[in-house]
């Protein structure tokens, strides 16, 4: 009873409907390799995102306007020529229509500041941004195609494609990235599920970054960051508008690539991590 009263009063204050996600990955003591004798061993990841999206409705459909923050920290040596923070702050200005009974197409940027901190943002700025379309089969099959597009990327443009499949009263396969995963479902309130979440940010490192490290071509280089965690976890829906979901596991692939520059520090040793998180549509 408290908390549907919470949820009429929260609703009641916004202006819009809408979406949040809050979320706070720890990832263990992990090791990265350049070559057979640079690496950089033993160190932490904090990965922090917060995002609030409204979503009114109008005449084509559904409007995606908001904000969205996520900052990785990770505990390098101070001598590593690894970034220590690399943090993006950016709108999030999407469509969702509808166009027909079985096509879904929604369209999505991302325009903001990619870099390794707040000191210098005049140019940062990026924007890339995502088109995909669902085809309903039926009510238990859909199917996922779309594409990825940015400029500051080594491969501009990505296409994805994924499925998603309820197998049965209580499994559903939600194999789409970036977040492929297999659901039970316990009850209406409680779903058990294993999957994989998988990363890939592109970031301006500082102006001064190369020289600080002996490398002066990576000043204000291009550093494309990737991670692939694989785990499981719970989703326990608390209200209507209040999700809270908990996953432990193991990231697997972790990736610094200063691409342009021809510097790369891959996985040489994976590490465990925990996620806690709270989220929903209100």
């Amino acid at each position: 009873m408290f908390a549907e009263e919470s949820d009429s009063w929260l609703k009641s204050i916004l202006p819009f409907p809408g979406e949040y996600v809050v979320e706070e990955t720890y990832v263990g003591d992990g090791d990265v390799r350049r070559g057979p004798h640079k690496s950089v061993r033993d160190f932490d990841e904090n990965d922090s995102i917060l995002q609030l999206v409204f979503t009114p409705r109008i005449r084509l459909g559904v409007l995606r306007l908001g904000a969205e923050w996520e900052r990785f920290s990770f505990g390098v040596p101070d001598n590593a020529p690894l970034p220590d923070t690399l943090q993006s702050v950016n709108l999030v200005i999407g469509l969702d229509t509808q166009l027909s009974d079985s096509i879904l197409i929604r369209v999505e940027a991302q325009p903001g500041v990619y870099n390794s901190g707040l000191d210098d943002l005049s140019d940062d700025f990026n924007l890339p941004f995502v088109i995909g379309g669902t085809y309903i089969y039926s009510p238990d099959l859909q199917i996922v195609l779309g594409v990825g597009v940015d400029v500051e990327r080594k491969y501009p443009v990505i296409p994805v494609a994924g499925v998603r499949w309820k197998m049965a009263r209580q499994w559903v396969l939600d194999a789409v990235l970036p977040t492929p995963r297999l659901d039970f479902e316990i009850n209406r309130d409680v779903t058990l599920y294993a999957g994989a979440n998988v990363k890939q940010t592109n970031f301006r490192v500082d102006d001064n970054f190369g020289d600080a490290h002996g490398i002066p071509r990576l000043n204000h280089a291009i550093l494309s960051y990737s991670e692939v965690r694989t785990g499981a976890g719970f989703d326990w829906k608390v209200s209507p508008i209040v999700t809270f979901t908990g996953e432990v596991g193991y990231q697997p692939y972790r990736n610094f690539d200063f691409y342009r520059a021809n510097v790369r520090y891959h996985q040489d040793g994976g590490a465990p991590y925990g996620m806690l998180s709270l989220h929903g549509a209100f």
